[in-house]
């Protein structure tokens, strides 16, 4: 049995993971933590971590960047593992969590799917194939009331293709401002937000007379849930250190 600490409990994510749970019987959640307490879940809900008195086995957050030193903080003092799943971190935030990785184990990655880290796969592999004579562009689709753009998934993908290559790319996330050709050393991000669009993301290779696409699309908020239920029992009594889902797959 893994006990769990839920941060964002009370938000679509919690939702969804709290659910998840119900019918798992390997995973308990003992707590939640979030500021508002929608009064529905099976568990005893805390406003923030300091008022938070139970252990668990693991954290998973779902909640926001705003919460991250507070979670970090408890994680630390009562060496606690976590799973990472919050997005939209700026990159003090993000040297924040490597450093804390030093004194407790952090599973960390931009995107929860499985599907999305075999795609991350893919496009290492396509690049070291197509990377040095094919444009390469990137397309996220999310729903409109996604806060952060680029998704934090677009840029895993653009770093691990950007890691592949020679010469290191420029991330052009504003090309309309621009009067001039493409030059050759450079990856577009493009951000669509409409409607309930869970998540789609689609790297394009575009070569002299053909284009190779590699894509995902997530149908359901499902399949991060249970990506991060996954982490956290695969985290559990894990060493400090960062691990991400390249660990599960390996």
């Amino acid at each position: 049995m893994t006990d769990i600490i839920l941060c964002g409990c009370c938000g679509h994510m919690g939702s969804t993971i709290s659910e998840l749970c119900e019918n798992d019987s390997s995973v308990n959640i003992v707590a939640g933590v979030d500021a508002y307490d929608s009064g529905k879940t099976a568990y005893p809900v805390f406003k923030s971590f300091e008022n938070l008195d139970r252990k668990a086995d693991v954290i998973i957050d779902f909640s926001n960047p705003s919460v991250l030193d507070s979670m970090l903080s408890y994680a630390q003092n009562t060496h606690t593992p976590v799973v990472i799943a919050t997005t939209g971190y700026d990159e003090e935030q993000l040297a924040t969590i490597k450093a804390a990785a030093e004194k407790v184990a952090i599973f960390f990655t931009f995107n929860m799917s499985l599907g999305i880290n075999l795609m991350c796969s893919l496009a290492r592999t396509a690049t070291k194939v197509l990377g040095e004579s094919f444009d390469i562009e990137i397309i996220e689709k999310h729903h409109n009331q996604k806060i952060d753009a680029p998704s934090g998934t677009a840029i895993m993908l653009a770093n691990a293709i950007s890691e592949e290559l020679e010469q290191k790319p420029l991330f052009e996330y504003d090309r309309h401002s621009k009067r001039a050709k493409r030059p050759k050393n450079e990856i577009g991000i493009h951000s669509v937000r409409g409607g309930t669009i869970v998540g789609e993301h689609e790297i394009i290779f575009a070569g002299t007379d053909e284009v190779v696409s590699i894509k995902h699309q997530a149908m359901s908020k499902k399949v991060f849930a249970a990506g991060a239920v996954n982490a956290a029992k695969f985290l559990k009594g894990k060493q400090n250190g960062m691990y991400s889902m390249e660990d599960i797959i390996q």
